[in-house]
């Protein structure tokens, strides 16, 4: 083989994917791809969000649920925030979409799906997610 028969021969990756919205006609975003060092990111800020979940979920008190589920809520935040790259055809508030802007006032129905396709790329075992 010669050295350009071994540059011809490149494989090309993408870090990120982009995915037209199912829930919003004309919007599409973009989400990160996994990787090793970004596993290991999202597996701790996964961890220090969840901190005593099972504990609150397993608890029969009222405050104990409710606990778990801002817990819940804010891990799901975590998973946006590290995945979601960009955003495009929407208008928030009279304002162009960003990450940071559709994750704190945008639809919910966007924002699942968003989250739906981010859990998906990072293909991470339950035990993971807990963690």
């Amino acid at each position: 083989m010669t050295s350009s028969t071994l540059l011809s021969d490149k494989t090309r990756h993408d870090s990120y994917v982009w995915i037209d919205s199912e829930t919003r006609a004309g919007v599409r975003f973009r989400i990160s791809r996994m990787s090793v060092g970004r596993r290991i990111a999202l597996a701790r800020r996964i961890r220090e969000a969840g901190r005593g979940l099972e504990f609150l979920e397993a608890g029969n008190d009222l405050r104990d649920k409710l606990d778990g589920a801002v817990l819940k809520g804010e891990i799901d935040r975590v998973y946006l925030e590290w995945g979601l790259d960009a955003i495009e055809g929407l208008e928030i508030d009279g304002e162009e979409a960003t990450p940071e802007l559709a994750i704190e006032k945008g639809p919910a129905d966007l924002a699942a799906e968003m989250l739906a396709r981010i859990r998906g790329e990072c293909g991470l075992s339950e035990n993971e997610r807990k963690n």
